[in-house]
């Protein structure tokens, strides 16, 4: 394809190589309507082909003539007019006054208003008309002198489904295409094979689009009893489908326990195997004073916790039921010893970070300080690790477009991988880790990743962290981050300080006035204590000046 800048047409010809992919790979899913749209839109004009996409690719449903002015295509009535025959355009759609206002400027709607009312602003014209016209009525209804012509796609949720099929979500759209073929998203090229698909039968389709559906309707604020009369009772035979069932019920119970409705929270984290939902169980049996169930729950998950995080959660949880049972609390374990360091510093006169500020402070030629927070260790391992990453299993990678592997905050994400990670792993014993990290650093430079921050990896700070830490600090990382990929991947301290001459490094937590630690930040402290990792943190403190 000719670079995008000298083809008008790119974003048509993008589309085109969608419905080939989805025309090989999911023929055998396509519904009746779906096979006949791309029957039809094939045989078309390229003018009307090129329009279409041009409206599927904006937002919203209603497009006024006089706004699809591409050179590419010409004249829009013309282009338009094979998709009013086929029904996928309506040349003469109701618009209520809002969706109407949506699509006029001030010298459109000013000529409804009454005299002495033209200097009212947009939103308060609406507000102003709103009781007068009830009724949706055409565009020429409205504006009877305006010649424009206003079009509505009828057919968005076919290009919606076929979108779903091609990248196998509804979170990437086609500016994906653009982006890449400006060079400003650039993907790893992973082999998959055709049997390599999303969707194993129609079933899946739908189902994923129903779960989307019912996410969006939660998060607009409908209630959560109606949401979930919306979501399949069954579970789903496609684990990664599976996956987003039980997070979507795990979000309806959340919802339903800020509503303070107990017994629905609890009916619903009681079917769900999202992680979390036990410990949120836990928690509506002490809010509804169910002391003594929850108790119960909590020792019986402290024996078996599922994560670092519930662990952590029923460290306090536990001694809080105890005591509202009036029993005696048992003590708690004690807490890992932490290197603290207290600043006084000046406020910054130019506006900054107190990270930057701690940093610029402690910084020397000799030691130099970098800002990395959750960047510099994820992108080690990324870097070590890209075959592992973007290996071409078995329903990890459905199309050129993926940022990361489908499965990859999934719970059998690492063992599926585990042989391949061990292969990098032996490379920290062997010292060829490094060698393996530069070369990606230079081969990989850009390419889409879901642990490289190439916006702050620079060769210098590479070298650095190469040098100054020990390849079993590294590991050691490593093994945590991919054992729970969505936790562990934040919470990293703010700052790293190297020392090359010395080969040495400490990585610092900085907290200003009235911070806090978070609590996958202790639980990171924690882990660099019990694995000999140089860690403190930093509390800075503003000193106060007494007059001007």
């Amino acid at each position: 394809m000719p670079p995008i800048l000298d083809n008008p047409l790119y974003y048509l010809d993008n589309f085109h190589r969608v419905l080939a992919c989805i025309g090989e790979r999911y023929s055998d899913l396509l519904s009746e309507d779906e096979q006949a749209f791309i029957t039809h839109f094939t045989a078309l004009p390229r003018a009307p082909r090129a329009l279409l996409v041009r409206m599927l690719m904006r937002k919203g449903d209603l497009f006024r003539a006089s706004k699809l002015a591409y050179v590419e295509i010409g004249d829009p009535l013309l282009a338009a007019a094979p998709l009013v025959r086929l029904g996928w355009l309506d040349d003469r759609p109701l618009l209520s006054l809002d969706a109407l206002f949506g699509l006029l400027k001030k010298s459109d709607w000013s000529a409804l208003l009454d005299p002495g009312q033209h200097g009212l602003t947009k939103a308060r014209a609406l507000e102003t008309l709103r009781p007068r016209f009830g009724a949706a009525l055409t565009f020429a209804d409205w504006l009877g002198d305006n010649p424009d012509v206003v079009y509505q796609v009828r057919i968005r949720e076919t290009g919606d489904r076929l979108r779903l099929m091609f990248f196998g979500n509804l979170d990437q759209d086609w500016s994906t295409f653009v982006l890449a073929d400006l060079g400003l998203l650039r993907y790893e090229k992973v082999a998959f094979c055709t049997a390599s698909r999303g969707f194993a039968c129609r079933q899946d389709v739908d189902l994923y689009a129903q779960l989307h559906a019912a996410r969006e309707r939660l998060r607009q604020g409908e209630p959560p009893e109606a949401v979930l009369a919306a979501v399949p009772t069954r579970n789903c035979a496609n684990p990664w489908l599976e996956g987003r069932r039980a997070k979507l019920l795990f979000r309806i119970a959340r919802a339903h326990e800020r509503l303070e409705q107990w017994p629905a929270a609890l009916a619903l984290y009681s079917r769900c195997h999202y992680p979390g939902a036990r410990v949120r169980t836990i928690r509506v049996l002490e809010r509804s004073q169910q002391y003594v169930a929850a108790l119960h729950l909590a020792q019986t998950a402290a024996g078996q916790a599922e994560n670092e995080t519930e662990a952590q959660l029923l460290l306090r949880i536990i001694p809080r039921l105890q005591r509202a049972l009036g029993l005696v609390p048992q003590p708690k374990p004690r807490a890992p010893t932490i290197d603290r360091l207290e600043l006084h510093l000046p406020r910054p006169e130019i506006p900054a970070s107190v990270e930057q500020v701690v940093r610029d402070h402690l910084s020397a030629e000799q030691a130099p300080v970098h800002y990395v927070e959750n960047g510099l260790i994820p992108s080690l391992l990324g870097l070590l690790c890209w075959q592992p990453l973007f290996a071409a299993l078995p329903g990890a990678f459905f199309h050129a477009y993926h940022r990361a592997p489908v499965d990859l905050l999934s719970a059998d994400f690492y063992p599926r991988r585990a042989p391949l990670f061990a292969q990098c792993f032996a490379q920290l014993e062997s010292g060829q880790y490094r060698q393996t990290i530069r070369q990606h650093f230079r081969e990989k430079a850009g390419l889409q990743s879901p642990f490289v921050a190439w916006g702050l990896l620079s060769e210098a700070l590479l070298e650095l962290a190469l040098a100054c830490i020990p390849a079993a600090h590294l590991k050691a990382c490593f093994v945590r981050i991919l054992q729970d990929i969505q936790a562990n991947r934040s919470g990293l301290p703010d700052l790293i300080q190297f020392w090359p001459d010395e080969g040495r490094y400490q990585m610092i937590e900085v907290k200003g006035p009235g911070d806090r630690l978070q609590d996958n930040q202790r639980r990171w402290l924690d882990y660099c204590v019990a694995h000999a990792m140089p860690v403190s943190v930093c509390q800075v403190r503003w000193l106060e000046h007494d007059g001007p």
